[in-house]
C-alpha cells in the first residue's frame, strides 16, 4: 500500500475491560486482547479493569489518551440497565468510525446470528488517537483484536494523524 496510507507509527496500546466482576485473574478479555496485539510487536502499556460507571470508564480513557494511541475498551456495549461504555465513550470521539461497527457485526453473524443486533460496539478518533469499544465476551474480543483493530490500526492512525 502507498505511503500516504500507511505511515510508520509506533502503536502503543491501552485494554480497559469494563465489568463489575472480573479481576485481574479473571479478566480473560483483556489478556486476549494483549496477547493479541503483542503477538504482532505492538506494544500493550497497560490493562485497567473499571465498574460499569460512566465517569470511571471515561476517566480511564482520559488517562488513556495521555499515553496511548490505541485504547480498546471491552465490555458494557450492550442493552441491559447497567451497559453504559457507549454512553461514557461516544461523547469523546472527535470523529467516528461507522464502519468498525459494522464490520465488527457483520464479521459477529458467524458467530451469533440475529443477537448481533444487541451489539453496539463503536469506535472513533480523539487527537489522532484511536478507540475502540467492543463487547467483553472473549470471542467478541478475539475476533475484533485480530480480524479487525490489528490488522488495520495502523492505517487507521495514519489517516487520524492527517
Amino acid at each position: 500500500m502507498s505511503r500516504e496510507h500507511r505511515e510508520d507509527i509506533s502503536v502503543k496500546t491501552a485494554v480497559i475491560t469494563v465489568s463489575t466482576t472480573r479481576t485481574e485473574k479473571t479478566d480473560l478479555s483483556g489478556k486476549i486482547i494483549q496477547e493479541s496485539f503483542e503477538k504482532t510487536g505492538i506494544p500493550v502499556l497497560w490493562i485497567k479493569i473499571v465498574k460499569d460507571d460512566i465517569s470511571e470508564i471515561r476517566s480511564a480513557v482520559m488517562e488513556a489518551l495521555d499515553s496511548a494511541n490505541c485504547i480498546v475498551v471491552n465490555g458494557g456495549t450492550g442493552l441491559t440497565h447497567d451497559d453504559c461504555t457507549i454512553e461514557a465513550v461516544s461523547p469523546l470521539f472527535i470523529k467516528t468510525m461507522d464502519g468498525f461497527g459494522e464490520l465488527f457485526r457483520q464479521k459477529s453473524y458467524a458467530q451469533v446470528g440475529n443477537s448481533v443486533i444487541l451489539s453496539r460496539a463503536a469506535a472513533g478518533i480523539n487527537k489522532g488517537r484511536a478507540i475502540f469499544c467492543i463487547p467483553g465476551s472473549p470471542k467478541a474480543v478475539k475476533l475484533a483484536a485480530e480480524e479487525i483493530i490489528v490488522p488495520e490500526i495502523i492505517h487507521i492512525l495514519t489517516h487520524a494523524n492527517q
